[in-house]
């Protein structure tokens, strides 16, 4: 996967040297090319200068020029060199030289001299073989950081290998740890000691310190629904004892009820938590066996089984989430709710105004519900459900119905178009992002 994604530290670190690469080899071919041009331009003007003196003596001996060298009047000599030549009695000089890079005379080393009041004798050095070397020079050095660079961006990129490894190792042990193997830790990857290193260090910290948080709000949660179980006992005897008559004896018993499932869900929680429950699997009709469970919540349910096959499950658990979600759309929810197997997925589906965003987003949390008046979310219900679709290996996801406005909330006594909580017992790949979660 890093590589081929253009964007990975590595081939960002391998971009990085063939810049550098690059950068230098420009600076060091710029310097050699004025280099070799001053050179070349220097041996030019010193060439010329000599035929200039030959020519000089050679007209002085036999009073003719030689061949290769014209004799002009400063009118016909070309502006650049006629002004150069005009400056040689302030410089000091006698010779005067123009290079001439310009078209339609090419490379041309024009050198001048007076040899009268009206008389210049003038040569010009053909320069495109210096120019023609310059040339080659310069694809020498282009080939040259080419090959380099094949070179350096495949080494550069091997050689960030042990960073991206020990980097991956960090990436994958921090999904371990949100995936809830609070265990994990990364650990020492070498002896190096750099900021990777540090971060290390710093994410097993925060694991631990993490792991030591919930494992303490995990025994609490366990503490508390065991020391209230004795408690809870005195109170389910002392309600037996009461009048069956008496219209407080309904109501006490009613709450004693209330909160003796509320401390059978803290101590499922507590066991889900610790990673105690394990599954027992049985082949399972599954649509009988949901019509089953949603006939005795006793609730005005619409159950669809037509496309319901045998699958290998623990029927108490999927009875537990079953009746949990149920209950949790007949709640919040509203009318019709409906539950509907296909395959190995059951899809709970009411009508109300759908999710709040927060439970799409985080998922159920516990302690919350979906009264106003106890703030935004959902109870214990879904928690558990959640807990024994893991336990089961299953996926639980929560989504809202595609014509639905979505924003959900404690009141969901609305005219929205519904919210559908899904159990796949036989779960393939994860579904592409979209509106719904795995809690």
């Amino acid at each position: 996967m890093g590589l081929l994604n253009p964007r990975a530290l590595r081939w960002k670190i391998a971009a990085l040297a063939a810049a550098a690469c690059c950068a230098v080899a420009a600076v060091v071919g710029f310097l050699v090319h004025d280099a070799t041009r001053e050179r070349g331009l220097r041996v030019g003007h010193e060439r010329t200068i000599t035929r200039l003196i030959a020519a000089e003596r050679e007209l002085s001996r036999t009073g003719k020029a030689p061949p290769d060298v014209d004799v002009r009047t400063p009118e016909e000599l070309p502006e650049p060199l006629a002004r150069d030549l005009a400056d040689q009695p302030e410089t000091g000089g006698e010779y005067a030289t123009w290079y001439d890079a310009d078209p339609p005379n090419w490379y041309w080393m024009w050198g001048a001299v007076a040899v009268g009041d009206s008389q210049v004798l003038v040569v010009r050095h053909d320069m495109s073989t210096e120019v023609r070397s310059l040339q080659l020079l310069d694809r020498s050095i282009v080939k040259s950081v080419l090959a380099a660079l094949v070179f350096v961006v495949p080494l550069a990129a091997l050689a960030t290998e042990p960073i991206n490894r020990r980097l991956r190792h960090g990436a994958r042990t921090a999904r371990r740890i949100a995936d809830g193997e609070l265990d994990a830790r990364i650990g020492s990857t070498g002896r190096a000691r750099d900021e990777i290193t540090e971060m290390s260090a710093a994410v097993d910290d925060m694991a631990s310190a993490l792991q030591r948080k919930l494992e303490n709000e995990q025994r609490f949660t366990a503490d508390v629904a065991h020391e209230l179980r004795t408690p809870l006992m005195g109170l389910v005897t002392a309600a037996g004892l009461l009048p069956e008559t008496d219209e407080a004896t309904h109501l006490v018993r009613d709450r004693v009820r209330a909160l003796n499932a509320l401390i059978e869900d803290l101590l499922e929680i507590s066991r889900l938590d610790a990673g105690a429950e394990r599954a027992r699997l049985d082949a399972v009709p599954l649509g009988e066996l949901v019509a089953d469970v949603v006939r005795r919540t006793g609730t005005e349910t619409r159950v669809t089984t037509g496309a319901a096959g045998t699958v290998e499950t623990d029927p108490r658990r999927v009875e537990r989430i079953v009746v949990n979600l149920v209950t949790n759309a007949h709640r919040h929810g509203a009318a019709p709710v409906e539950v509907t197997v296909a395959g190995a997925r059951i899809s709970v589906r009411d009508h109300g105004p759908g999710f709040p965003a927060a439970l799409l987003e985080q998922g159920p949390q516990r302690f919350r519900t979906g009264a106003s008046e106890r703030g935004r979310g959902h109870g214990l219900g879904l928690t558990i459900a959640q807990g024994q679709a893991d336990v089961l290996g299953a996926r639980l996801t929560y989504a809202n119905a595609p014509d639905g406005d979505g924003d959900g909330g404690g009141d969901r006594d609305g005219d929205g178009h519904g919210a559908i909580a899904t159990l796949d017992l036989a779960p393939g790949p994860p579904d592409p992002p979209g509106p719904s979660r795995t809690a």
